[in-house]
């Protein structure tokens, strides 16, 4: 039965139906699912398809749109229920792909995956200027900068965002995350940032122990 409910969580995102996602939410935590379990078998690897099948062409943006949607709803009640002793580390994140490109579907995954993880995040959204994500980061009260993106000659932005913190004076306040298509790890090394992510769910990963290092 715990399987089915796995199946029919992911398949809910895959369909992009809200109504339903919340429904095997609801029945899984009712039948004493952990919800955190819930959450790792059947709605993330919902999401994961869903980036996957956009990512080649066999999904379009409103039906990510749905599905971004449906795995929102669903993560709001699965945090609900997590118990406070197993409460995932906290964090607020500051998300946004640097200016002059226009790709956002990564990043969308991503910021879908840190809010079932229990994260906090600003999602700034697209073709985001560098000096907003510093201001926005400072506003929010942020713990962590990711920036993404998906063009080479849009990666100078990552180097500049690194370049704009020390020149404020706040590169020690934060720590930064990169990531995207053309992004490597020695790319991350060259311009500084602390973490350099593969995917969403090395994102996760990378995150949790970013917040463990600042706290």
């Amino acid at each position: 039965m715990t399987e089915k409910i796995f199946e029919e969580a992911t398949e809910a995102i895959l369909q992009g139906k809200a109504e339903k996602a919340v429904d095997v939410a609801n029945r899984g935590i009712d039948e004493g699912i952990d919800p955190l379990e819930l959450m790792e078998k059947g709605f993330i690897p919902g999401i994961n398809k869903v980036g996957d099948l956009f990512e080649t062409g066999r999904l379009f943006l409103p039906a990510l749109i749905y599905s971004a949607t449906a795995m929102e709803k669903a993560t709001q009640i699965i945090n609900a229920a997590i118990p406070s002793e197993k409460e995932l580390v906290s964090g607020k994140i500051v998300l946004g792909t640097v200016e002059g490109d226009v790709h956002d579907i990564g990043k969308t995954i991503v910021v879908s995956l840190f809010k079932a993880n229990g994260f906090d995040v600003l999602d700034l959204g697209r073709d985001v200027p560098i000096a907003r994500f510093i201001e926005e980061a400072e506003k929010f009260g942020a713990d962590i900068i990711g920036s993404s993106t998906l063009l080479t000659t849009t990666m100078v932005g990552q180097k500049e965002l690194e370049q704009q913190l020390k020149k404020a004076g706040l590169r020690k306040k934060y720590k930064t995350i990169i990531g995207g298509a053309p992004v490597t790890q020695r790319w991350a090394d060259r311009i500084g940032a602390d973490a350099y992510a593969q995917d969403a769910g090395d994102g996760v990963r990378k995150v949790k122990q970013l917040l463990t290092e600042k706290n």
